[in-house]
């Protein structure tokens, strides 16, 4: 059951206790008044169908708390405590007055606001809050770009697009740990299963404790002795499985939890027992985590990691806003969403981009096609040997790749300070929120800082005017 709330109130409204005076200058202040929040709300309150039971906490509320999170990388726990003790906070989370004697919320009503706050609500405020904001922004203010001015197909304004990897916070997965450790759930399934009084199946728990210590505990094995061990805890997980599978036929139930589990446990045994009998360290949708089992290895080619483990997603910045085009835990391979988000920008605009700026991997032949087929200048050289006569303007390419640079800060801010560089959540749906959240927030950082220059502009033109 959801309420309507009564609205935005003035901070002169706010009730503040004696002593205490708040700014409208702050930015939290300022913040709340960029976010559209009745609109929001109508959204959220379709999430509602059921017209009993107990009324759900307000939007402005589990948002602010969200966008609060995100911000400070703070814990749930740490997320409560500052709203109740930080007025500013209270004031950009909707509250009517001032009040530091209980807690807005159990700590455990954030996981339940990330769920109800998908990526797909989270991508519509977030252009809610660009619709408003690009009409405003005076054209003026941005930099004098002879690639931004309409052309004769009347194609105008440049789209830079990228992918990234947002990494998860997993133990780096390792063939004989990840053994280990469904071989040691398989277990505890069995102690479940198993009634007092009849016969516990052998697991032989302790050996294969003993196997896997005598590997870890060795300083550099070797792969011969790496694929001992292997083997022995495929033997004792296939030994489990079978004695798990036996006492479910025999009438016996799970938990969808532990259900959960088996299943994933019976998929790491195929993939493991696959890759062990050919030989390889390859296999299609491998697992690498037990509690995450939708994450996959992503290959990134970088210094700091080769491989990362998360999700992928694509992002588009245009004007400096960013938007979230597409987001998976699979790998692919982003030249293939290139021209859904050229077609995206036309929905928004009217019109297709005079030039989108990408790297290399975007530039197969398909998408050069398409682009030349609208009139869009694709950045980057052509395919195949440089042509005998062929002169390249090598002025226009140092301007898209300067250009393009723009993308990178967005990925570097974001994973600094908004929390993409290292998901702490562990579903799946409330990490896909946090990926969404991190682009939410990069806009509003954003906001921050083109208030802050027109701020210090006014103030340069008192200065000066008090000067003269």
């Amino acid at each position: 059951m959801y309420k309507f709330d009564n609205g935005q109130i003035s901070l002169a409204e706010f009730g503040q206790p004696i002593g205490m005076n708040l700014h409208e200058d702050n930015r939290w202040v300022k913040k709340s008044q960029y976010i559209p929040w009745a609109e929001i709300e109508q959204r959220y309150a379709a999430l509602f169908q059921n017209r009993k039971g107990n009324v759900a906490k307000p939007l402005r509320l589990g948002l602010g708390a969200c966008i609060i999170q995100a911000e400070y990388g703070y814990s749930d726990e740490e997320t409560v405590l500052m709203i109740q003790e930080h007025p500013y906070f209270q004031y950009f989370c909707g509250y009517k007055a001032y009040n530091d004697r209980k807690p807005p919320f159990d700590s455990s009503l954030m996981v339940y606001f990330r769920k109800r706050l998908t990526p797909e609500i989270l991508g519509e405020i977030n252009e809610m809050i660009l619709t408003e904001q690009e009409g405003n922004i005076d054209q003026n203010d941005h930099k004098d770009d002879s690639n931004n001015s309409d052309s004769g197909s009347g194609n105008s304004g440049t789209m830079i697009v990228d992918a990234t990897c947002a990494p998860s916070q997993i133990k780096y997965p390792q063939d004989t740990a990840l053994l280990n450790e469904a071989r040691e759930s398989s277990e505890v399934i069995i102690d479940n299963l198993h009634t007092p009084g009849q016969a516990k199946p052998r697991t032989y728990r302790k050996r294969a404790h003993k196997d896997y210590l005598s590997l870890v505990r060795c300083r550099k094995p070797g792969t011969k002795k790496i694929r001992k061990c292997i083997g022995k805890q495929l033997n004792y997980l296939r030994r489990n499985l079978k004695a798990i599978n036996n006492m479910l036929n025999d009438g016996k139930f799970l938990p969808p939890r532990q259900q959960f589990r088996l299943e994933t446990i019976q998929k790491v045994y195929a993939q493991q027992k696959t890759m062990y009998d050919n030989h390889s360290h390859s296999v299609p949708e491998r697992i690498v985590s037990l509690s995450q089992p939708w994450l996959r290895p992503i290959v990134r080619g970088k210094a700091k990691a080769a491989v990362e483990f998360g999700a992928k997603l694509d992002i588009s910045v245009v004007d400096g806003w960013t938007r979230l085009e597409y987001h998976s835990f699979d790998a692919y391979n982003e030249s293939k969403n290139l021209t859904d988000m050229i077609e995206r920008y036309r929905e928004r605009t009217g019109h297709y981009p005079e030039r989108v700026l990408a790297d290399k991997i975007y530039r197969n032949r398909e998408n050069i096609g398409y682009c030349s087929a609208r009139g869009v200048r694709l950045s980057g050289p052509a395919l195949g040997r440089p042509k005998k006569d062929e002169v390249r303007d090598k002025r226009q390419n140092y301007r898209d790749e300067a250009d393009r640079v723009e993308v990178e800060r967005k990925f570097s801010l974001a994973k600094r300070k908004c929390g993409l560089g290292l998901i702490v959540t562990r579903l799946e749906e409330t990490t896909c929120h946090c990926i969404a959240m991190s682009v939410l927030l990069l806009n509003l950082r954003k906001l921050d800082q083109l208030l802050h220059a027109f701020l210090q502009w006014i103030f340069g033109v008192k200065i000066l005017a008090f000067i003269q």
